[in-house]
């Protein structure tokens, strides 16, 4: 058996998620480091998903293909790859820490009894071993850890790499059979769409996110006026989306969406990490916020210290000069 890398092709409705690609950069990286004929392996579970795999730049694909994984499903996820691990043997998988997969990275290291390294910003082979560097409470510390054993299951955070290009010729699949009890536990219910009319901050290639500092649900309005100008859309930080000011949807962070658009502008953010974890990928990130020792401006590239509801209106009206 080969002691390869492995990364867990994530996917749902028929399309694989943002963070796939970029976890198969870094598998690649992995894998070129240790030599030794070590190779990238991409984990494809599902169900009449096989044709995801032409995608995936990876040097093969293992295809597990049942009906109880047609859908996201933890428990039904866990036993497959699991099996999967228990034959092969890899030497690390590379999981994306998001909302589907999350419950998975703790079940299957659990049920193996094999480590687990998780929240991962970073991984590196050097000197023959994988270590990890990893954010704990929420990013307010930062840990390197040596990755002890194998396998391992790895929860590698979106923004650790740009994402992988397509391969110029599909990998080579092998289809991996695998047996799953008909009394899982766990059940697919339904998919949980944006209000109709809604957008999804996801697709956004600029963001206006609002924080505690519009003040009021009123003044969202002169966000929504220069998301306009700029063809973009308003997202926000928890505490306005606590506030009700704005649905659920359009919330950023570690709670809510990862966003990575070409330019994320923050008015009145101040920067807890949890809400940093959400979009620290953006391209461009601009940060308005009255309080110049805000932790926004750490992770911006450019900022302005000062009052975003002067702001806003005046970068409007810039912006609308300029386009005219």
């Amino acid at each position: 058996m080969t002691a390869n890398i492995w990364v867990l092709a994530e996917h749902w409705r028929g399309r694989l998620s943002d963070l796939t690609p970029e976890l198969l950069t870094l598998g690649r990286e992995l894998a070129a480091a240790l030599g030794g004929g070590t190779q990238l392996e991409a984990v494809l579970l599902g169900h009449g998903a096989k044709a995801l795999a032409a995608s995936l730049a990876a040097d093969g694909v293992l295809s597990v293909d049942h009906a109880a994984l047609a859908e996201p499903n933890p428990e039904a996820s866990c036993l497959a790859l699991a099996a999967l691990i228990e034959q092969r043997k890899p030497r690390a998988i590379l999981v994306p820490l998001s909302n589907v997969a999350a419950d998975l990275i703790g079940l299957v290291p659990a049920r193996l009894k094999v480590p687990l390294v998780n929240f991962c910003r970073d991984v590196r082979a050097v000197d023959g071993r994988l270590e990890a560097r990893c954010v704990l409470y929420g990013g307010k510390l930062e840990a390197t850890v040596v990755v002890a054993g194998a396998p391992a299951v790895i929860g590698v955070l979106p923004g650790s790499r740009p994402a992988a290009g397509a391969p110029s010729a599909p990998p080579p699949v092998t289809d991996v059979p695998v047996e799953l009890p008909g009394d899982l536990r766990v059940r697919f219910e339904a998919y949980v769409d944006p209000e109709p009319g809604d957008v999804d901050v996801t697709q956004q290639d600029v963001l206006v996110s609002v924080g505690r500092g519009i003040q009021t649900q009123d003044n969202i309005a002169l966000a929504e006026e220069l998301a306009e100008a700029l063809g973009g859309a308003v997202s926000a930080s928890r505490p306005v989306i606590d506030q009700g000011w704005l649905p659920l949807t359009r919330q950023v962070g570690k709670s809510g969406a990862t966003v990575k658009p070409k330019l994320y502008l923050a008015a009145g953010i101040s920067g807890a990490p949890e809400h940093v974890e959400g979009m620290k990928g953006a391209a461009l990130i601009v940060a308005v916020n009255t309080d110049p020792q805000a932790p926004i401006f750490s992770v911006a590239h450019y900022g302005y210290a000062g009052d975003v509801l002067e702001f806003l209106p005046a970068l409007t009206a810039a912006v609308k000069a300029k386009k005219a």
